[in-house]
């Protein structure tokens, strides 16, 4: 059975590496992102290529209004939801001191990476619950992290805050969602090579050169998406809430 996925934030970076591998795995797709379905066009026709059918919903997850336009567009086209991969997120605008933060910054990255995939989340796995007494449903939600979730960054305060979230978030569903059969996990990455690290790639770069992860690379968007993969096919059943790093060893302590 194939099974249709949202995918929040799915037209670019880790969101694309991850549709690229559930596009290979058979799965329909929704694909959400901010950018007009006409920047897009090159990017669907990829994934239609792949066979499968998918459809692109443009809208800010952060705005109701949108939450609620990208799944019932979802439910016209599919009829039912099995996957949602909280993957939409955003990084401050400009790198700050703790002490410089401004709310206007802070305000910005809550209500995409925290308050919309919540609510997001909500929404979706209301649909999930009404479907669960399906003989052949089988449902699971994703959400996108970071390492950010326990490593201190102090001039990305909000976005470690925000992943800081929704490492409970996980827990929260998984715990409400479990007498359903309905698992709940979360995906750490570290550094990943996307036009959201691209401004300090270098960096980080040269910073591997000299030990920063144990497997001596920087991440790419397939490497999360051959774990979304694996998840999505239940090839990981029986761990519910749990947390899987993808991070090359960046986040393993050493003397």
């Amino acid at each position: 059975m194939k099974k249709n996925v949202l995918i929040t934030g799915g037209s670019r970076g880790i969101g694309l590496g991850i549709a690229k591998e559930l596009a290979k795995a058979g799965c329909n797709l929704v694909i959400n992102g901010m950018r007009q379905e006409a920047q897009v066009t090159e990017i669907l026709l990829e994934l239609r290529n792949l066979g499968v059918e998918v459809i692109y919903c443009q809208g800010d997850i952060s705005k109701k209004n949108d939450r609620d336009s990208i799944v019932q567009t979802a439910l016209n086209k599919f009829e039912k939801i099995h996957v949602l991969i909280n993957n939409a997120g955003v990084a401050p605008k400009e790198r700050k001191d703790l002490l410089e933060v401004n709310e206007e910054s802070y305000d910005r990255v809550i209500d995409t990476n925290l308050k919309g995939s919540f609510f997001m989340t909500q929404k979706v796995a209301g649909h999930m619950v009404g479907k669960s007494s399906d003989t052949d449903f089988q449902a699971c939600i994703i959400n996108i992290s970071s390492v950010s979730a326990t490593m201190a960054s102090i001039t990305r305060g909000e976005y470690c805050i925000s992943k800081s979230g929704m490492a409970m978030m996980t827990k929260l569903f998984a715990v409400r969602l479990g007498e359903y059969n309905i698992p709940v996990y979360e995906i750490r990455p570290g550094v990943i090579e996307t036009d959201m690290t691209f401004a300090v790639l270098e960096k980080y770069q040269k910073q591997v050169t000299e030990g920063l992860t144990i497997e001596p690379r920087l991440g790419i968007p397939d490497d999360i998406g051959k774990v979304v993969s694996a998840l999505v096919e239940n090839r990981m059943p029986y761990a519910t809430g749990q947390v899987i790093t993808v991070d090359g060893g960046l986040s393993i302590p050493r003397l």
